[in-house]
């Protein structure tokens, strides 16, 4: 039986973007091996979407608050690409990670999964 999921997030920087994993998202985690940081996700969804495009994925991260996140975020120094949005589905805004990478993230506005 499937008894969980694995995001892989290719990186320029991984060091990079592991430490910021670590210390800025403070989020916990063990090490493989080798410096080989596995980070532990908060609750997680996943959505699939139509395209006529190449297929492609995506990761957001999901808060309660977008703006008092982006706020906390941005005190650690972390850069936001593109303003706060709105959209049907949710408020969202996308952070760059070190490594040069994009992450998004959002308060949605749906029933969320994870409550399931």
């Amino acid at each position: 039986m499937i008894t969980g999921g694995h995001v892989v997030i290719h990186s320029r920087d991984a060091e990079a973007d592991r430490a910021f994993f670590r210390d800025v998202l403070e989020y916990p985690h063990v090490d493989a091996g080798g410096g080989w940081l596995i980070f532990k996700l908060p609750p997680t969804e996943v959505a699939v979407h139509p395209t006529d495009g190449p297929e492609s994925q995506e990761l957001y991260l999901m808060c309660d608050d977008v703006e008092a996140t982006v706020t906390s975020l941005a005190a650690r120094g972390v850069e936001f690409t593109q303003p706060v949005t709105d959209a049907r589905w949710g408020r969202l805004t996308r952070f760059r990670l070190p490594g040069g990478g994009e992450v998004g993230l959002y308060e949605p506005r749906h029933e969320r999964a994870t409550d399931l």
